[in-house]
């Protein structure tokens, strides 16, 4: 009897069994490929690295630079050369961190980008569970700290156009009225550029401020350079009483964190903004390297005599010097608009909701306007660029640039690579105890400052 010959299966059947390999393959495939998050941004990411670059040099490069002189009389040439250069290198490794743990956690999470209170609010929420509790602090926190340190600017950048006008009308016979009255009338023009509700009508203002102040910049330089004193006039390092200050300074001149992260939000390719070279890393040590020379070269010239913006250690009968003090004066104007976007939509988004939609715009006005007397008030009330300087830097940027992303870093990893023991907590814990003392002794300093010239 003939064995019966096995038949093949249907036509139907082995394309319905082809077809399910085929989707549990692609399915599975799938769950292997990591979230990418870069491949999922808006078509409105389209910075490219070298723009980014661009992006964070002008931010760090702003009025601070101008301030090193003052920071370097705080602590004498050597101390303060070395100490730039060990602050620059903690601030760059705290944005190193704070940029790493935000692009893990948007793979994890599955989301194309996050901002610096996003980040601390979601690492907080999805820590150890004695912490998560804090999660909304967290994020109030990160958002109020960059509020108050872009609130300190403006009164900085108020107080040196109030200063530099000033001097300018005493060199050519105007009014001899005090830095206070300065201070008051430059209300005549930041009202109406704080009414300025978009950003992209501030762009032409951005870009001018950028070519009017490399050129501030290089006549303040010109000016250091042109007949030094002997080194030894300057002191190697003054009393320590005066390095709380020298960080504060610094800090406040040097610390870009609030910029970051949006940056390397819209960046292409997300990947180069950390590792070597990177991004990051160029533009830190592009920025160190012009600070200390700026620092060094105008406490050289200066000495105890350097201010807080070092175009008002300019000669006042040089029409050159007068040129630079009316630049900077300029570009501060037209960057305080830029500036003063980022505390108003803060407090902007903490109360929208609970105004009704048709009194928005007037809402809007209310508070820009109320936010800008408020900074001019202050200014008004205590005129030193110094203080606010230390002041800002001791405060905001304490929390901001060093306590935040290295207590964000920690939840972050606890529990997965680290334990109580490994370096990176020791690591973490003494740039957050830096921060405390740092913070502590600015502002008392500060404090004791302010008291002094009231």
């Amino acid at each position: 009897m003939e064995k019966a010959k096995p038949t093949a299966p249907p036509i139907r059947d082995v394309d319905t069994y082809s077809s399910k390999v085929e989707l549990a393959y692609n399915g599975s495939r799938e769950d292997l490929d990591p979230y990418v998050p870069a491949d999922h941004r808006p078509l409105e990411s389209n910075t490219s690295s070298f723009g980014a670059l661009a992006h964070l040099l002008k931010a760090s490069l702003g009025s601070g630079v101008l301030a090193m002189p003052l920071a370097f009389r705080n602590a004498g040439w050597l101390v303060g050369s070395i100490g730039t250069v060990l602050i620059g290198f903690i601030c760059g490794h705290v944005i190193h961190i704070l940029v790493k743990t935000s692009q893990q956690l948007c793979i994890e999470i599955k989301r194309p980008c996050l901002g610096y209170a996003d980040t601390c609010e979601i690492v907080f929420q999805n820590g150890p569970k004695p912490v998560r509790k804090f999660a909304k602090f967290a994020r109030e926190l990160a958002d109020w700290a960059l509020a108050l340190t872009h609130m300190g600017a403006c009164c900085v950048y108020v107080v040196v156009i109030a200063e530099s006008f000033r001097q300018i009308s005493n060199q050519y016979g105007g009014p001899s009225w005090s830095v206070n009255i300065f201070c008051a009338l430059t209300l005549v023009v930041l009202v109406p550029l704080t009414q300025i509700t978009k950003l992209k009508y501030l762009v032409p203002f951005s870009a001018l401020a950028n070519f009017v102040w490399l050129g501030s910049i290089m006549i303040s330089i010109y000016y250091c350079l042109r007949d030094p004193p002997s080194i030894s006039e300057r002191s190697i390092a003054n009393s320590i009483t005066g390095i709380p200050n020298f960080i504060s300074t610094c800090l406040f001149a040097m610390e870009g964190i609030g910029v970051v992260m949006p940056v390397e939000n819209e960046m292409i390719k997300p990947q180069q903004f950390l590792g070597c070279p990177g991004v990051l890393n160029i533009a830190m040590t592009t920025v160190v390297a012009l600070y200390g020379f700026v620092g060094f070269s105008g406490y050289l010239k200066y000495g105890e005599e350097a201010r807080g913006s070092l175009t008002l250690n300019l000669p006042q009968d040089e029409i050159l010097a007068q040129v630079a003090k009316i630049l900077v004066a300029c570009v501060m104007m037209l960057s305080f608009a830029l500036i003063y976007y980022v505390p108003f939509d803060v407090v902007w988004r903490k109360v929208q909701d609970k105004i009704p939609a048709r009194g928005h715009r007037v809402a809007i006005a209310g508070i820009r306007l109320a936010g800008t007397l408020l900074i001019v008030g202050i200014a008004c009330a205590i005129p030193r660029l110094e203080l606010f300087m230390e002041l800002v830097g001791a405060v905001c940027l304490s929390i901001l640039g060093l306590l935040l992303p290295a207590v964000t870093e920690t939840i972050w990893r606890w529990g997965k690579d680290l334990g109580p023991c490994n370096w990176i907590v020791f690591k973490n814990a003494l740039l957050s105890i830096f921060s405390l003392v740092a913070m502590v002794s600015g502002v008392a300093y500060s404090i004791i400052a302010m008291l002094e010239n009231l």
